[in-house]
């Protein structure tokens, strides 16, 4: 029922994450994220948000990526109805796709990228998600919203979507958190937040917010 992106920038170190979806509250049910950590997208026919939750409280506590998928996976038996991609801060990735997921369902990995989804139109989705975003231009935001972009174009999820998420972590800059809950058109209306949010007194405001960098950013 979801297709989304986890990924690392290697010049900056930022791990950022975007997911789309046929039903409500994408970011609130897939992504979760802390710089300390990593990402996690917990997904599937029956989302479990308690896997996104350990699995990045593990990458917190030192786990890799493939290490902390494994943990959450072997202590719950429903795991052949759920998916969940992992990146740890270093890079690493993972990804567990249970049988019992709608079709079409899978996923795509390579150093500091994974792209994960179920009930998709095709591989071809996931394959759009990658490519979308490692030739996509601008900020490591603009390509990951390139990636869902080109993801919804391949034929994304096929009930058409409903909710759009963009995460983006790091030390040096506060998170940027974005969700479109509902909509008919849930990506541009995320396209449209962020332009938004990027311009005038709230992009102003933001730079004053304090960091785990700088912790004593003020007024």
């Amino acid at each position: 029922m979801t297709y989304s992106i986890l990924a690392r920038d290697p010049e900056t170190g930022a791990l950022g994450a975007a997911a789309a979806t046929g039903s409500l509250c994408v970011g609130g049910w897939v992504l979760r994220g802390d710089c300390r950590g990593g990402l996690t997208a917990s997904q599937g026919a029956a989302p479990s948000t308690i896997w996104g939750e350990d699995a990045l409280e593990l990458m917190r506590q030192g786990s890799s990526a493939s290490a902390a998928v494994h943990t959450v996976i072997s202590r719950d038996s429903g795991s052949s109805w759920r998916q969940i991609a992992a990146l740890d801060r270093s890079g690493g990735v993972a990804c567990h796709t249970g049988r019992d997921n709608s079709e079409w369902h899978g996923s795509l990995e390579k150093d500091g990228l994974v792209v994960a989804g179920n009930l998709l139109s095709g591989q071809n989705v996931l394959i759009a998600l990658r490519d979308g975003f490692l030739s996509g231009s601008g900020t490591f935001a603009e390509r990951l919203l390139a990636a869902i972009v080109a993801g919804e174009e391949a034929g994304g999820d096929i009930r058409g979507l409903q909710s759009a998420a963009l995460l983006v972590v790091s030390e040096d800059f506060a998170p940027l958190t974005l969700r479109i809950d509902w909509s008919e058109k849930p990506i541009q209306s995320l396209l449209q937040l962020y332009k938004r949010c990027q311009s005038g007194e709230y992009s102003a405001w933001l730079t004053r917010v304090p960091t785990r960098k700088k912790p004593e950013h003020s007024y």
